[in-house]
């Protein structure tokens, strides 16, 4: 038997936990705003799912809107640590089985705790789909009842562009 691709074990997964998914090809794009209207969406319904490394060496998923940036302070006092990074990107592969870019907790090699942002509630999302050029659309909420995801506010607007 072929080892399942990421779409594969994103779509598995995901019908493991009873949680609808739609993988779809997806045009490139330069920047958020273009991937977000390529895809027919604002860039908040851009969910980025970023590997964040504990102080204890594990792991644990952050999912926050493409518009916004992870509040470390608010992360840490969630998870009840006081430091928290951004793995490199080989660590965050080798943490997930999935390349920067394409991470979702959906099929990830090992199941880390997951934080879902309070503002993806009742909205209809893009996020990774475990391959390049693709994307899986899912509810928010059928996602983090699906995942077990703690939902709080853990994000913070980016600051403006000069």
């Amino acid at each position: 038997m072929s080892e399942k691709t990421g779409t594969d074990r994103v779509q598995h997964d995901a019908d493991q936990r009873g949680i609808p998914v739609e993988i779809i090809e997806r045009p490139p794009a330069g920047s958020l705003e273009a991937a977000a209207a390529g895809l027919g969406l604002e860039p908040a319904d851009i969910m980025k799912s970023l590997v964040v490394k504990r102080h204890d060496g594990d792991f644990l998923f952050a999912l926050i809107p493409g518009d916004r940036q992870i509040s470390w302070p608010k992360l840490r006092a969630l998870v009840g640590v006081n430091k928290l990074s951004m793995p490199h990107k080989d660590v965050a592969l080798d943490a997930t089985g999935y390349e920067r870019g394409t991470i979702t907790p959906l099929g990830s090699t090992t199941a880390w705790p997951v934080y879902l942002d309070e503002s993806f509630a009742g909205r209809r999302v893009a996020m990774g789909a475990g391959a390049p050029g693709f994307s899986a659309l899912v509810d928010a909420d059928a996602l983090a009842l699906g995942l077990g995801a703690t939902v709080a506010d853990i994000s913070d607007p980016l600051p403006p562009r000069p």
